[in-house]
């Protein structure tokens, strides 16, 4: 069929075209008649056999004489149950029918392959039980608390296909009128009767099937937190009265055939600590434990501390056996990182009699360890924020029980040969050797004397973290550097999409050293730029709160926020005004000998993510993200850090212009001079970017994508050289740099390379000068 239509274009009615214009419209008018003909024979219905009808589809309506709530929910309700679904089809066209007729009656070759892949069987009429979808329809609309439906069908027959119209006719809905809970004198009733605040089923509501299904698994995990171990939501009963007008009683039982001990909240006996169990278990089996707090601990304290591993158990013997401690437990300890696999298991005590109707459980925690210590080298594609890209290698040595606490021990060995292009520029320091060594200590606790904090009620182990690095850096044509880096700070969470993390203390400082003689030019002509690299001393501090629902995978729409705010030098600002110390030739104190940097920085990230598809393992959906940034240097700095501005441009930024190769402002490098400094220049303290992006599963592991991204940068003070950088509310949209391009992106889950091709569609200044295709290739999504 296709190769007609293409044969037909090519060579319409096997005739010369005529000429001229009248020609040419009546060439026009024959191909695309021709092209519908054609088209016509792809609705399938030619392929139907004999004496049957091609099955199209079927309409629901509802009429009642009273309003229907939800009525769109409903009628989507009453459609799910229709069978069977009929062909596909597009603009009317079923060409997998056409597809599947290739293969018919064919046991190998091309046909049969392209029928297996994209073709269809036809769904006939005859195949359609309408007294099936009319039951299970009447049973939705019963669930819903519609009582004694009716539901028609009407067949609609066409000269090759046939349709059903359904029609259900109903009257009020029920609605709940009273709610009764179990009303005996026993232990489990009452605990039962307990939770009835928290109820699911209320006095006026519609009566509903699967809200009494809820509410049943509700009870449960309420009892299961109440010490009933062995209960079941089967054993709770629902009788309804329904012979009331439009009204229902519900009356709550307790099934009399429930085995005994489903009826008896359960208390912990004895808890044992295995933290080196394997299938053979020979830990426990060859020692004795020990006793620690009540706990028996295998096989001994060699590898973990009694300590370190209970502070993460939240089961306690003598204690009510709750599922939320459970859970917390399995959590706490896995979140630890030192065990592969950890499970609970519980069974009853023997020789404990049962006392005032609770029972006796044994718990057995146990946890199986990954090694304790490991070495790990990677060869790696460097690819950075400011645009650097090029090869290199991590060498990380990791201790998982560094002091016999569960501390994570990480030192880690890097090196890197960095180089960015910039094309048509003479820029200097573009091409960067870098070699580093850092070690970060992660303790599994909060350790703040003298206070003890433990954040019961989450179920993931609270950090505290130890870190500590230097970092040899020589740019070419421009300068060494030494960074050192000193912090100590906490990380935890208190739900699986919230986390947050407080570093009291994040020291850096970076030696400026054998600057070239034109980097210093620069620096001397540059009082901005100077006084970037000289402020290098950091005694800052840093709180960050990331708000992330990506964890979430069945939700169509996921949100992620990110705000972070970082301060430096304050303290020791006002130490040393109380102190009257005397300030040197720039007006700016001094700690040890260097000045230190004071400023306020805030930076938000917003991000939203939402899959066109209902299937949650779908790639399809539309990806935004908006950036705010900004830094205020006061007091002792009177321009931030270097390294603390703000760069934009490159493959994770606006991908059509290159790193820090937009801003600040309306500012551009316009000669030479300028140009060979630009990627030092082209840095701000206020940052806006947006971008959005579509992405779409093409083949197994390649997916495409189309987006836009806009942004600028812009300076809190002005600088005479350059002019346009300082930020400007009524300007700064009209500011905005504007790209959009193409991408592809192989995902193999655990790794994605991406390649993106961006074109310039606006510049700060107004339209870009250049439209050339800019190509970038980076390492993961760019958000």
């Amino acid at each position: 069929m296709l190769t007609r239509i293409l044969r037909t274009l090519s060579n319409p009615l096997h005739s010369p075209a005529p000429s001229g214009e009248q020609g040419w419209g009546k060439w026009q008018r024959t191909a695309a008649v021709t092209l519908l003909v054609t088209a016509a024979s792809c609705s399938g219905t030619k392929y139907i056999p004999e004496g049957t009808k091609l099955y199209t589809g079927s309409t629901v309506k509802l009429e009642s004489a009273a309003p229907i709530p939800n009525e769109s929910a409903l009628t989507t309700e009453l459609t799910s149950v229709i069978a069977p679904k009929p062909n596909s089809s597009i603009l009317g066209l079923r060409p997998k029918l056409y597809f599947w007729h290739l293969g018919e009656g064919k046991t190998k070759g091309l046909g049969k392959w392209i029928a297996d892949k994209y073709g269809e069987k036809p769904v006939l009429i005859s195949e359609v039980d309408t007294q099936k979808v009319k039951s299970l329809m009447a049973n939705r609309l019963n669930n819903n608390g519609y009582f004694k439906p009716v539901v028609h069908s009407k067949l609609k027959q066409e000269e090759k296909t046939a349709s059903v119209d359904y029609t259900a006719t109903v009257g009020k809905p029920y609605v709940i009128k009273e709610l009764h809970f179990p009303e005996r004198d026993t232990l489990i009733d009452r605990d039962i009767r307990a939770t009835s605040s928290a109820s699911l089923l209320k006095v006026g509501d519609p009566y509903n099937l699967q809200t009494l299904i809820n509410e049943r698994t509700r009870i449960d995990g309420a009892l299961k937190n109440q010490g009933y171990y062995y209960f079941s939501p089967d054993y709770i009963l629902f009788q309804v009265d329904s012979t009331l007008d439009n009204q229902v009683n519900v009356y709550m039982k307790i099934k009399g055939s429930i085995p005994k001990r489903a009826a008896q909240p359960y208390v912990l006996n004895r808890i044992s600590l295995n933290t080196d169990y394997s299938l053979s278990d020979t830990a426990s089996a060859g020692r004795p434990p020990i006793m620690y707090k009540g706990y028996r601990y295998y096989p001994d304290e060699e590898v973990f501390k009694a300590k370190a591993i209970t502070n993460a158990v939240f089961l306690y013997p003598d204690s009510l056996y709750r599922r939320r401690r459970s859970d917390q437990t399995l959590s706490r300890l896995m979140s630890l990182g030192t065990f592969k696999y950890v499970d609970i298991r519980y069974r009853p005590a023997r020789n404990v009699p049962d006392s005032a109707g609770y029972g006796h459980l044994n718990s057995f925690v146990r946890m199986t360890q990954v090694p304790k210590k490991s070495l790990r080298a990677e060869v790696l594609l460097v690819s950075k924020s400011n645009g650097f890209v090029g090869p290199g290698f991590q060498l990380q040595f990791r201790n998982r029980s560094a002091f016999r606490g569960a501390e994570q021990l990480l030192v880690n060995v890097t090196g890197s040969f960095e180089n960015q292009t910039r094309s048509g520029t003479n820029a200097i320091g573009l091409t960067s050797y870098e070699v580093g060594v850092d070690a970060q200590l992660l303790v599994p606790r909060l350790i703040t004397p003298p206070f003890d904090i433990r954040l019961r009620n989450s179920d993931f182990q609270p950090r505290t973290s130890f870190g500590a690095g230097y970092k040899y850096v020589q740019r070419l044509e421009a300068f060494r550097q030494d960074v050192f880096n000193l912090n100590y700070g906490y990380t935890w969470k208190t739900k699986i999409t919230n986390e947050q993390e407080f570093r009291p203390i994040d020291l850096q400082y970076i030696r400026l050293a054998n600057a070239s003689n034109t980097f210093q030019a620069l620096l001397d002509s540059n009082q901005f730029l100077a006084n970037s690299f000289r402020q290098q001393f950091i005694l800052g501090s840093s709180y960050r709160y990331t708000y992330n629902q990506q964890s979430l995978e069945q939700r169509r729409n996921q949100l992620y926020f990110s705000g972070g705010i970082e301060v430096s030098g304050n303290a020791a600002y006002l130490i040393k005004n109380l102190q009257g110390a005397t300030r040197n030739e720039n007006g700016s104190y001094e700690v040890f000998g260097q000045e230190f940097s004071q400023y306020t920085k805030v930076d938000l990230e917003f991000r939203n993510y939402y899959r066109i598809s209902s299937n949650s393992t779908s790639g399809n959906k539309i990806a935004t993200r908006v950036l705010i940034g900004a830094g205020l240097p006061y007091q002792n700095s009177s321009v931030l850090p270097y390294l603390k501005q703000y760069g934009i441009g490159g493959p994770n930024s606006v991908r059509a212009y290159a790193a820090r190769g937009i801003g600040p402002g309306t500012y551009r490098p316009l000669n030479t001079s300028q140009e060979r400094t630009s990627f030092y220049d082209q840095v701000g303290d206020l940052r806006f970017e947006a971008n959005a992006e579509y992405r779409q599963d093409l083949f197994p592991y390649v997916k495409g994508a189309v987006f836009v991204d806009a942004g600028n940068i812009w300076l809190v003070n002005d600088d005479p050289a350059r002019p346009g950088g300082k930020f400007e509310p009524n300007q700064f949209l009209k500011q905005l740099a504007v790209g959009a391009g193409v991408g592809i992106r192989i995902d193999v889950q655990f790794f994605v390379i991406r390649f993106d091709a961006a074109m310039p569609v606006r510049a700060p200044y107004g339209t870009p000068e250049d439209k050339a295709i800019r190509l970038n290739i980076a390492i993961g999504y760019p958000f």
